[in-house]
C-alpha cells in the first residue's frame, strides 16, 4: 500500500516540500531493470525493482535521523543510497522510502600530514581524487568506477579495484564514521567516538567494523553512513592530472617516475609466478587485468577504437578481423596491465630493474603494440580514475561476471582455459557476446598489497531480448554445474544475484536460504541475522543485508 498521507507529511516535516515526491513518474525513475545484472535467479524479462513509496533528498545528519524515525513509527522500509550502481542501491519492497543522497556531496577535509579525508555519501570517487591529487595524495577507486561512491564501498560493500595493489579495498580504508542507525540514533565510531577526530576507525572509541562491515557489508540495508574518513595514499604526479584528447580517447601524460605496461607470459603459470614475485618486490601502484573484459578475440580491436575518437563500436568487427590486430590479441592470451609510480628517481629506476629481472625469471615481456605512446597514455589516464565504466555495459546493454573466485593467482589462472572453452561453446549459441571464452578480468593484490587475485569473467547479452535474457540464464545455471562437477570454488553466478539482485520475493520459495546456507562461511551470516535483531527491531531494512536464521 502506499504511503498514508500522515506519513507523508511528516517526511515533507524532515526535508521541505521541494526534496521529497511521490510523484509516480519520479518513482519510476527509480526502478532498475532486473534483466541488466540479476538474471542469475530468474530469468527476469522487463522485471524490475519494486517501486518505492517516496523519495527524499537529505540535506544532512540531522535530516537523515529524522527520516529514519518517521520510518520507524510508521514502519515503513526504507533504502538509502548514493550513486545507484546496480539494484542493491534501491529499495527491495514494495513502497519503501528511497534517500538519495545527492545533495550530501562535499569534500568536508583533507588532512594532508595523517593521510585522509573525511567525505558525504555523494562525493564521487574521481572528485575525490582530483581534491587529494592538489596536495600530493590519491585515493582508491573501485573497480565500479570513479563515478562511485568511495563511502559506499568503504562502508557499505567489498571495493576492490584496480589500484588495490597499493591502495587496499575499501573497507580496509575504512576510518571512523557516522552511522544514522536503523532507529534513528547516532553512533560516531573510532577516534571520533570519543572526541579525538576522525583519523581512527578502531579507537579510542568504539570500534564496531566488524558489525558495520560484516561478512561483505549492510549495503545499504541497517541505517544511513552519512559521514566516513578515508585513507589516501602517496601520488608523486602532478596536482592537476594532466588529461588531453576527446571522447573516448582521453589521455594523461605523465612524468617519467610513471610507466605503463602491458605484461604477457608464455604460460599461465609464468603468470602467476609473476603476481608472487611482483608482490614480493612490493612494487606496483596499479595491477589489473583490465582490458580483458573486452574478451579475448576483441580487446585489442577495443582498445584501438576507444584510443581513437574517429572510430565506434561499429568499426569492431572490421578491426577484430585485421590479422595483425588478431596477432596482437594472441601475444596478449596471458597479460595483465602494471603501471609503476616511483616516489623518486631512483624509486622508478629501482621498480624498473626489479620488474625487468621478475621478467627473466619467469619469461615474461612487455608488450610493443600497448606501449605504443597513444595507448600507454590512454590507459593511464582510464586506470588511474576508472571513468570509462560504463564499457561494461557496451556489448549488449547488460553484464554480470560469472566464475569468478578470490584466491592465489595459481589457483584461478589454472582453470582460465577449460572456463574459456566452455564460455566459448555457449558464445556460439547466440544468446550471449561472442568475445572469445575468455573475458577474465580482475584486481592482482588483496589484503595487505598481495597474496590473492580477484576473478570474474564477464558475460554480456541483450536485457530487452528475451531469448538472449533466458538464454544467458540458462549459460549462468551450466557455469554453476560446471563448476560443482570440477569441485572448484563457489563462483559468482548465485553471489552476485542476491547481492545485486531483486528482493527475497522474487526468489522461489527456500531458494534464497538455500544459496546463503551453501555459503564457505555461513555462519557469519547467522551472526549477521542477531545483529539485526538487536540493532534493527522494527526490521525496516532489506533483502540486501545477508542474514540466515537457522
Amino acid at each position: 500500500m502506499a504511503l498514508s498521507r500522515d506519513a507523508y507529511k511528516a517526511l515533507e516535516d524532515v526535508v521541505g516540500p521541494r526534496n521529497i515526491s511521490d510523484d509516480p513518474s519520479v518513482l519510476i525513475s527509480y526502478q532498475f531493470p532486473l534483466a541488466v545484472t540479476s538474471i542469475h535467479l530468474g530469468p527476469f524479462y522487463d522485471t524490475y525493482t519494486p517501486p518505492g513509496g517516496a523519495v527524499v533528498l537529505p540535506a544532512n545528519t540531522e535530516e537523515v535521523q529524522g527520516i529514519v524515525k518517521v520510518c520507524n513509527k510508521y514502519k515503513i522500509k526504507y533504502k538509502a543510497s548514493s550513486t545507484f550502481w546496480g539494484a542493491m542501491g534501491y529499495p527491495s519492497h514494495d513502497d519503501a522510502v528511497q534517500l538519495d543522497m545527492r545533495r550530501m556531496d562535499r569534500v568536508l577535509e583533507i588532512d594532508k600530514k595523517n593521510m585522509f579525508a573525511m567525505v558525504e555519501p555523494y562525493v564521487i570517487g574521481v572528485n575525490l581524487q582530483a581534491e587529494a591529487m592538489k596536495v600530493g595524495l590519491n585515493t582508491h577507486i573501485i573497480g565500479a568506477g570513479g563515478s562511485c561512491s568511495p563511502l559506499a564501498s568503504a562502508t557499505s560493500y567489498a571495493g576492490p579495484g584496480a589500484d588495490t595493489i597499493f591502495m587496499g579495498y575499501g573497507n580496509e580504508n575504512m576510518l571512523a564514521l557516522e552511522w544514522v542507525m536503523p532507529d534513528g540514533e547516532l553512533i560516531r565510531t573510532g577516534s571520533l567516538g570519543s572526541g579525538l577526530g576522525w583519523f581512527c576507525g578502531e579507537g579510542p572509541g568504539p570500534g564496531i567494523r566488524g558489525i558495520v562491515r560484516g561478512g561483505l557489508g549492510m549495503r545499504g540495508a541497517m541505517g544511513v553512513f552519512t559521514k566516513c574518513a578515508l585513507k589516501l595514499y602517496p601520488w608523486p604526479g602532478p596536482a592537476v592530472l594532466p588529461i588531453e584528447g576527446t571522447v573516448p580517447a582521453y589521455q594523461a601524460v605523465l612524468p617519467d617516475n610513471f610507466k605503463f605496461y602491458t605484461l604477457a607470459f608464455p604460460s599461465w603459470q609464468a603468470w602467476a609466478d609473476t603476481c608472487h614475485k611482483i608482490w614480493n618486490a612490493g612494487i606496483g601502484y596499479i595491477a589489473h587485468r583490465q582490458f580483458n573484459m573486452f574478451g579475448r578475440d576483441l580487446k585489442f580491436a577495443m582498445i584501438k577504437i576507444l584510443t581513437d575518437p574517429t572510430k565506434t563500436l561499429y568499426d569492431l568487427e572490421q578491426l577484430s578481423g585485421d590479422p595483425e590486430i588478431q596477432k596482437i590479441n594472441e601475444e596478449m592470451k596471458r597479460e595483465f596491465q602494471l603501471i609503476l609510480a616511483g616516489m623518486t628517481k631512483r624509486d622508478i629506476e629501482w621498480q624498473e630493474k626489479a620488474l625487468d629481472q621478475i621478467l627473466t625469471e619467469t619469461g615474461g615481456w612487455k608488450v610493443e603494440a600497448m606501449s605504443d605512446p597513444e595507448i600507454a597514455n590512454w590507459a593511464m589516464a582510464y586506470l588511474l580514475r576508472l571513468g570509462h565504466k560504463n564499457l561494461n555495459l557496451c556489448y549488449a546493454g547488460g553484464y554480470e561476471g560469472c566464475f569468478g573466485s578470490f584466491g592465489p593467482p595459481d589457483y584461478g589462472s589454472s582453470h582460465v582455459e577449460d572456463i574459456a572453452e566452455f564460455k566459448k561453446e555457449w558464445e556460439e549459441k547466440g544468446a550471449i557476446g561472442q568475445a572469445g571464452g575468455d573475458c577474465m578480468m580482475g584486481g592482482l593484490g588483496g589484503l595487505g598489497g598481495g597474496a590473492y587475485v580477484m576473478w570474474e569473467n564477464f558475460t554480456t547479452w541483450d536485457p530487452h531480448d528475451k531469448e538472449s535474457v533466458e538464454g544467458t540464464f540458462d549459460f549462468f545455471e551450466g557455469c554453476d554445474e560446471y563448476a560443482k562437477q570440477r569441485k572448484w570454488s563457489k563462483g559468482m553466478e548465485r553471489g552476485n544475484a542476491l547481492c545485486r539482485g531483486a528482493d527475497g520475493k522474487e526468489f522461489p520459495k527456500g531458494k534464497r536460504e538455500q544459496i546463503l546456507s551453501q555459503s564457505p562461511q555461513a555462519h557469519v551470516l547467522r551472526y549477521q541475522n542477531k545483529i539485526k535483531e538487536v540493532f534493527n527491531p522494527n526490521d525496516l531494512g532489506d533483502a540486501h543485508y545477508m542474514t540466515l536464521e537457522s
